[in-house]
């Protein structure tokens, strides 16, 4: 029996992007929440919470660009010229708050209002352009042959901005609930009402997102909506709307950790969403996975460079939250 090394890459790929996104969105959450915090000492708390991991979480984004790069060069070198811009400002704004991360505890009471208003627009605008990038893929991009033939500004179309405010919705719940996990007493009552309000955002742009990307595309929409599909995908949706009732009651309850665990599956329904939508092109109505696909022998090397690689980063990721556990409080910190 042959094994279908592209789609295998596709899934470890795809992995390596839902566990950046999960990972460092959390992260980038809490910088987007950053203005919220009422007093400098609860800012200092939040910062606390993500300093001991906040890096590592950004491996995942280097594995899945990697990987695309080695394993579909021909999807990358389509998508990279239609997303330069979003890229760079992603970059940007991470580098923003890598500064941030490391001058802000050892910056006067003077001069730290502008580090934590340079943390919150470093990490509003990587989100914000990861999720321009995303619609501005899902969307399409125009090619001829094995070439991107748009021009420079085909990624920002209302769509793209929709989808970016989605992001960071959706970004902004994954920090508060993880904030909720991590702090205790009024802190954490402030950011239980705060769980509730992004998360009726997010509410609303899933819905939004899930009527019209359908529209975008014949093939999406009848993958939905058209029997007997609609049975394979209507689960999807159900599952969704369970997930939002468990985070809305955890918020009401005493489990700290369930409402970010909650917001999780929320983020893992819409992936599944997204690929149902988006499967077997890798460039949305343009290019499959296998046309994508580098020559199988390179695939194949890369694949024991991934064996050995991922358990790694798995290890290690679960030692550095394991070290880290438990609630955050005033006066405890990393740096």
């Amino acid at each position: 029996m042959a094994i279908d090394l592209p789609l295998i890459w596709a899934v470890l790929i795809a992995v390596a992007i839902f566990a950046y996104v999960v990972l460092d969105g959390f992260d980038l959450g809490v910088g987007i929440l950053f203005p919220a915090g009422r007093t400098e000492s609860e800012r200092t708390l939040m910062m606390n919470s993500i300093a001991p991991v906040w890096d590592g979480n950004e491996t995942w984004l280097i594995l899945g660009g990697g990987g695309l790069f080695a394993v579909f060069p021909l999807a990358y070198s389509i998508l990279m010229p239609a997303l330069y811009a979003p890229i760079i400002a992603m970059l940007m704004g991470l580098v923003f708050r890598g500064v941030v991360f490391e001058f802000r505890f050892k910056s006067s009471a003077r001069s730290r209002p502008r580090w934590d208003a340079a943390f919150f627009m470093g990490s509003f605008v990587a989100a914000f352009a990861q999720g321009i990038a995303l619609g501005a893929v899902v969307q399409g991009v125009p090619v001829e042959g094995r070439a991107y033939t748009g021009g420079w500004f085909d990624w920002l179309s209302p769509f793209s901005v929709m989808t970016g405010l989605a992001l960071v919705s959706g970004y902004a719940l994954l920090g508060a609930t993880w904030l909720i996990w991590k702090t205790e007493g009024p802190s954490q009552q402030h950011f239980r009402t705060i769980a509730r309000n992004v998360g009726l955002a997010l509410l609303c742009f899933i819905g939004i997102v899930s009527i019209w990307t359908p529209l975008l595309d014949p093939e999406i929409f009848t993958r939905w909506f058209s029997y007997p599909s609609s049975l394979y995908t209507l689960p999807v949706p159900v599952m969704v709307v369970a997930a939002a009732a468990l985070m809305f009651t955890s918020l009401r309850g005493t489990r700290d950790g369930v409402p970010f665990l909650a917001a999780l599956v929320l983020f893992l329904l819409s992936y599944i969403g997204l690929a149902i939508g988006l499967y077997p092109y890798i460039v949305p109505r343009s290019v499959t996975i296998w046309q994508a696909a580098a020559p199988e022998s390179s695939q194949k090397f890369l694949l024991v460079g991934a064996a050995v690689l991922l358990p790694v980063i798995l290890a290690y990721t679960a030692y550095a939250y394991w070290v880290f556990r438990g609630k955050v409080r005033p006066g405890e910190g990393y740096h």
